[in-house]
């Protein structure tokens, strides 16, 4: 009994040693993991990244003048001149994504884009998925009509076939979904260019346009015998640069670019110029 005693206490204080020593390998473990965590956590910021790759990407949809359009092989606009100064702080090149408007948000999640520039509309629904930087342009909707329309005025839409760019401001209030806009049109046309919708209003197929007032104006100038921009707009907007949610360094170097555009003139100059070149 004494021998069989004695076996018991040495198995006893064995198992004890080998409890005692994966505790120790596990709370080691555990300590690393969470190292590796913060360092993960305190790693590279977005800016650290863009400097360190040389370049910066800004994706935009190149069908809005005068904030991003083509001339020739080239992307230019107010948007991009501005995102040209973006990428001057940054100290690297600008790398251009041109796609659909509406894919713009998608693409700063996905993490394939820096910022968004163009031409959008800080609205509460996007806020939800990017933060945006300080307003840099006031904006509206215009409303385009044929010459012969009965529609006068903005209530004028109400039970009305319209046409918008999908993804815009205009395409939101008009397709109305929560039904809270005092405007509630009969049926919402969209079209991934504004163009597109233009054509369909000169060949009758739809009641009105809803687009943002620059590309309108310009849409009429070349129909003017056809089309007109009513003077009431449907709605007025702000425009602003979208980085992917909780990206501060970002949005602080995108709101210092814009801060130091506005306080030295030079952002006027930029809108001015671009206003000149397309005979605005």
């Amino acid at each position: 009994m004494k021998k069989f005693s004695k076996i018991a206490a040495f198995l006893l204080v064995a198992a004890m040693m080998l409890s005692s020593a994966g505790c120790a390998q596990s709370g080691t473990t555990a300590s690393a993991t969470g190292s590796q965590a913060a360092s993960s956590a305190g790693g590279q910021t977005s800016v650290d990244k863009v400097k360190a790759d040389g370049a910066v990407t800004m994706s935009t949809n190149a069908e809005f003048e005068p904030f991003e359009y083509k001339d020739g092989d080239k992307i230019v606009g107010i948007d991009i001149d501005i995102s040209n100064k973006i990428a001057e702080k940054l100290g690297v090149q600008l790398k251009i994504n041109d796609i659909a408007f509406d894919t713009l948000t998608t693409e700063l999640g996905s993490g394939k884009t820096n910022f968004v520039a163009a031409g959008m509309t800080a609205n509460e629904d996007r806020k939800k998925n990017v933060d945006f930087s300080d307003t840099y342009f006031d904006a509206s909707q215009a409303i385009i009509v044929s010459k012969d329309s009965a529609i006068k005025s903005r209530t004028d839409l109400n039970g009305k076939k319209v046409g918008v760019q999908q993804g815009t401001t205009g395409d939101t209030y008009c397709t109305n979904e929560d039904g809270k806009n005092d405007i509630k049109v009969g049926s919402t046309e969209r079209y991934a260019k504004g163009v597109d919708a233009i054509t369909d209003l000169i060949n009758g197929k739809i009641d009105a346009v809803v687009i943002d007032d620059f590309p309108a104006k310009k849409f009429v100038e070349k129909n003017s015998d056809k089309l007109v921009k009513l003077d009431e707009a449907l709605t007025t907007e702000q425009y602003a640069i979208a980085v992917p949610k909780g990206d501060k360094a970002m949005l602080d170097t995108v709101n210092s670019v814009l801060g130091e555009l506005k306080s030295s003139g030079e952002l006027d100059k930029i809108i001015e110029k671009y206003k000149e070149a397309l005979g605005a």
